[in-house]
Order: structure tokens, then sequence, then C-alpha cells
């Protein structure tokens, strides 16, 4: 441990004294009973995501974290990044300036958080207009329509290809026999809150059908351009067209509508801003035997982005940032149980991305980037209490060239709810098309070119990880709780980073600069982080994780900043208690040591306090609830920028479920 600093050393110790002890307290309850199968079939949650067969939470290749429906509702969340602030190793900003509020895990390292992979149901979302960017994504589905979120934290890129190089946020959303009737909620408070949302659920036979729509508004952080309004039309339907068949159609809508820009900053002018996206996704299912199953996937969707303001200093002249993409992805996927022993699952997909924008690529001609990828995973059970799961995806990108990611992870029931793992893995992240492609010019109306801001050369690779981790994942009836501990050392090679280069003299009427993007740094993120859950008394759910870690650099980097783009520590609470007269509160917390958050020069710290006090009400046998929020009772904080506030928010909600 020589080479971590002395806040990560103390993480370590403590999280391994941790699982020494638990594990200690669960081989001494053993006593001399030997180790079987039936040790290890207690209740436990299924995880669907981490490789593409359902497992057990203690066997997965890799630490999960899962968010359920209450623990959604408790936190008093808004949104999916909100949300997603409560998860071990996490940072997220609610400032819609660059394309939407972001998440990130371990670490800011760009405007866009196009390093983890997001799906919704099973459809990546990630933004091939905005550099790959999950942003616009985390906001295309409502909180009220998701049955759980599966984050796996660690590389997975063996499983989902390009862009999980660090982490996996699977959302879930409810089927539509859970959903039957009328739901509604609405909210107001302060910053201009206005959330309305209404969800209709019905059946056709032997098929289902929900159709949810919402729209959430507020005047965004003080300071910024702020009166944000996302807007969402979504369908889902079910058939069970037989006992071995099924099929789910999906559809929906969404659109962003922020201010952007700041007072006096030409470059940055105020400004009103749209996006659109929309998608349509299939989905078959077939039993082919009790051993084996297949499923295929096929799914398109579009976006469209408006951002464009006159450059004051220059009549006629605007910065413009404007264009559309589109995506489309078809996928087949086999699992089979060969023995009692062995699992395995296997498939290939095939997706094509298109962008187009003049603005951002000087050329009305769409820029098109077709995937290839084949994969597979093994379980292998070699002894009732020792699992290897073994993976590997092999892709090609039509700019990029191919790459090839494998993990190998074991798990070691130890003794019964205590398990250890260990395991290895490589993921990568190709550079988007605007960091191969990107072409910005300030052209005058006159037709003469005025300035380059951005030329890229195309001498850019992927970005590569390979991570190492050690694990602990343990039960304990006798505090009603479950601790997951991972112990990281993620090696990332190539960072992309921007490099302005001189252009030619009388290139441009303005000596221009541009920007071309390289691959740079390379460092290591090493620390560890855990989280526990428990219900330590009655009517009462508590939630503690912790992350320690540091950034290494081989040799000095090109921008010191990097080295504080994640905290060096980060802590997030959330209490949850039942109380007399159907009334539940709850409370969280999130601390995190000063970070940089996309802007170089600004440092950001969290020290962020949320409660809710909610009301069941029953008429019939319908229910609802009636609560109050408040987020950040607490002195306001800097985010994104140091000008832009997240300040104290109270807001009521009154819900009328299905």
């Amino acid at each position: 441990m020589k080479n971590l600093s002395p806040v990560v050393r103390s993480g370590v110790s403590v999280s391994v004294g941790l699982v020494w002890l638990m594990a200690s307290h669960g081989l001494s309850a053993q006593t001399d009973k030997g180790v079987s199968e039936d040790d290890f079939l207690q209740d436990m949650p299924i995880v669907l995501s981490v490789s593409r067969m359902p497992q057990r939470l203690d066997e997965t290749p890799g630490a999960v974290t899962i968010l359920d429906r209450n623990f959604i509702r408790s936190s008093g969340a808004r949104d999916v990044p909100d949300l997603l602030r409560l998860v071990p190793g996490f940072q997220s900003s609610m400032s819609f300036e660059a394309d939407a509020p972001q998440v990130s895990y371990h670490g800011v390292f760009g405007n866009y958080s196009g390093r983890i992979q997001v799906l919704l149901d099973g459809r990546s979302v990630y933004s091939s207009y905005f550099a790959g960017s999950v942003a616009p994504g985390l906001m295309s589905v409502a909180l009220e329509d998701i049955e759980r979120i599966e984050v796996l934290r660690g590389s997975n890129s063996v499983a989902y290809g390009a862009r999980a190089m660090l982490g996996v946020v699977n959302i879930i959303t409810r089927h539509t026999s859970a959903t039957l009737g009328v739901s509604a909620k609405i909210s107001r408070g302060e910053n201009g809150i206005q959330d309305t949302q209404l969800g209709l659920g019905w059946r056709a036979g032997e098929v289902g059908m929900r159709l949810g729509i919402d729209e959430q508004g507020d005047d965004g952080l003080v300071g910024s351009n702020g009166h944000n309004r996302v807007r969402r039309v979504n369908f889902r339907s079910d058939w069970q067209a037989s006992d071995t068949t099924n099929l789910a159609l999906r559809l929906g809508w969404t659109t962003i509508d922020a201010g952007r820009g700041s007072v006096g900053v030409v470059t940055k002018p105020l400004r009103d801003t749209s996006y659109d996206s929309s998608f349509v996704q299939a989905d078959w299912n077939k039993v082919l035997s009790p051993d084996q199953d297949l499923a295929v996937s096929y799914s398109h969707s579009r976006e469209k982005s408006h951002d464009r303001a006159p450059f004051t200093p220059v009549p006629g002249l605007y910065l413009d940032s404007s264009g559309s993409a589109s995506n489309d992805s078809l996928t087949a996927q086999h699992t089979v149980r060969l023995n009692e022993a062995l699992r395995a699952v296997w498939g290939a997909e095939f997706r094509r991305e298109s962008v187009t924008s003049l603005p951002l690529y000087n050329t009305t001609e769409p820029l098109v980037t077709d995937f290839s990828r084949l994969f597979a995973h093994a379980e292998w059970r070699m002894r009732p209490d020792l699992l290897l799961n073994a993976g590997i995806m092999a892709e090609h990108s039509s700019v990029s060239g191919s790459s090839l990611a494998p993990r190998l992870m074991l798990n070691w029931h130890v003794a019964p709810g205590q398990t250890l793992r260990a395991g290895m893995a490589r993921s990568f992240r190709p550079p988007s098309r605007f960091e191969t492609d990107g072409d910005v010019r300030r052209i005058l109306p006159n037709g003469k070119l005025l300035q380059v801001d951005v030329l890229a050369r195309g001498n850019i690779d992927s970005e590569a990880v390979r991570t190492r981790e050690l694990g602990y994942f343990g039960t304990f009836s006798w505090l009603n709780s479950s601790l997951d501990v991972r112990i990281f050392d993620e090696s990332l090679t190539g960072l992309s980073q921007r490099l302005p280069y001189p252009l030619p003299p009388g290139t441009s009427l303005v000596p221009s600069k541009p920007a071309d993007y390289i691959n740079g740094d390379s460092f290591t993120l090493r620390g560890v982080e855990f989280q526990w859950q428990g219900r330590p008394w009655a009517g009462a759910q508590l939630n503690f994780s912790q992350t320690f870690a540091n950034v290494l650099f081989p040799s000095p980097p090109t921008r010191p900043q990097l080295a504080e783009s994640m905290p060096e520590s980060a802590s997030t609470l959330l209490l949850v208690q039942q109380l007399p007269f159907d009334l539940q509160f709850s409370v969280s917390h999130q601390y995190s040591k000063p970070f940089r958050l996309q802007s170089d020069e600004f440092k950001q710290y969290v020290n962020r306090t949320d409660w809710r006090l909610a009301k069941t009400l029953r008429y019939g046998r319908r229910t609802g609830e009636l609560a109050l929020t408040v987020q950040n009772q607490g002195q306001p904080y800097a985010d994104f920028d140091e000008s832009f506030l997240f300040e104290r928010r109270a807001f009521v909600t009154l819900r009328l479920d299905n």
C-alpha cells in the first residue's frame, strides 16, 4: 500500500478489517458443519445485467448496487442523476449547461459523462450527438416508471462493449402487469418546481399496456440561465404470446428545454436550447427448453439538438452547435445450461450510429460508424462454494478498428452468507466521432473564414482501462444487514485530451489555434469503497457508503487538474424510519472532499442533507401519499461552475398509486 495516500490506506485498512471481522464471524458460526449447496439458497437478490445472465447478488463478477422502488421513493430525488449521487464512487452535477444533468463513476475527465454505459430496459441510451454522453438518456425516464436500477461499479466492456469502461447503469422499468389502472403525481415548490406525472395501464386480451406522460420543471441552479423543462411520453406493451414466448414493445419521446450561458461572456451568450429524442424498441424472448432460451432485440433512436445564438462582437455571425443523430441496434443472445455446474451466454450485436451537423463537422453529410460485437460469458461452479465467471467481447468499429475485452472473476463462498471475490478485466472506449472528425469554424456572412475553434486530425485511438479488484459480500442475520466492499486498481491509458495547435498564417482572418484530440495522460485510480445496508431496529432501513481513492500518475500530468478529478473521500447515508399513523421519515446526507467537475479552475465539494416526511393515504382499495421534501437543508454549494449554486429546495408531492 505504499503508493496509496494516507486517506486511502486508512480506508483500505478499515475495509480489510471489516471483511475479516464479518468473514470470521460467519466461519465461527459454521462450527464443524461442511459447506453444502443448501447453505447458498437463502433469499438473495437476483441481478440481471452484469453478465447478461440472471445471477445471485453474491455470485456476480463485480460489485453491484441495487436501487429498488422503496429506495428511489425514500431518497426524495426527482430524477435519475440526482438519485445516482447516492451510489458509492459516483459524482453528479445537476447543471443543464453542457447537455443535461450528468453522472460519472470514479472521476470527471471531460464535459460529457461518456465513460459509463446506461441501459434502459437493455437499450443503450448514450448520445452519438453529445460525444457519447449518457446525460440525455438518464433524463428519458420518469422515476415512477422504474422498478429498480442495477449499478455495476467497475468495468464491463466484456458484456456491453464500447463506453462501458467504468461502469454500467441498468434501468429496469415496471412490467405492465404491475401498473394496471390510473396513477398520478404532482409536485410544487420552491425554485419553480413544477412536476406532473400521469400513468395509465390496461389490458387488451393477453397484451398489457402502459402509457406514461410527465413533465419536470424548475428554475435551475441559482446564477445559471435556468428555466429547465423536461417532457416525456413513454409507452410499453407486454404480450405473452404463449407459455414459452413473449414480446415487448416500447416507444418513447423526450424533449429537454434549458437556458444556458453566462452574463457578460461573449463566447457563452444567454440563450434557450432544446433537445429532442425518440425511440422504438422491440424485444422477443423464447424459452427453447428448460435449459436454454433465445432473445432478440431491435431498437432505433433519433436525437435532435438546437443550440444557436448570435455572436455579438460580429454582426451576422452565430455560435451554433445544432445537429441530429440516429442509432440502430440489433442484438441476439442464446443462454444455455450445459450441465449442473456450467451455464453460458453468447451472442452478437450490430449497431450503426449516424451524426449530422454542419456547425460541428463542416459538412452536411452524415458521419456513420458501424459496430459489430461478439460476446460470450461462462459461469462454472467448480465446487459448491467456488464459482468462476469468465467472459470476452470482440468488437470492431469502422472508425477506430478492433478491440478485445476479457474478464475473469472468482467468487468464493467461504461460509454461508460470506463471499470473497477477486478478478481482473480490460475495457475500452473508442473515440467519439467529434474527437476524430470535429471541425468547428466561424464563418462570416460574406463567406470568409474568421476563426477555427476545433479541427480534429483523427490521431486518436481508444482509451483503455485495466481493472484489478478484490471484493467481499456478506449478509448478517444478527444485524439484518449486508456489507459489500470493493478494493480497486484501475489503470487508465491514453486518456482523450484536447491539444491546441497553430494553423499556418493566413488560414483565417484571426490567427487560429484549434483544438485537436489526442491520447494523453495515463494514470491509475486506487482505493476502496463499501456499502452497508441494514434494518438495525424496528421500522428502520439504513444505507451507508464510503469511498476512499486517489489518482496516481507515473509522471507529471500535462494537466495537473486531472489529479483532482475524483474526490479523495466521499460518503452517503440514507435513513428511512416508519412512524405511527402511516407516516414515514427519511433523511439522506452526501459529503465529498473537493474535486474538479468539468472546469479546470473550479473545485467543488458537496455537503448536502435532504429530508422527507410522507403520509400514506388510504381510500378503499387505493393508496396514495402526501409528502414534503426538502433538498439541501443547509448552505448552498457550487455545482459545475463556481457561480452556479444549488440552494435549498422544498416541495410538496401528492401521489395517487395504481
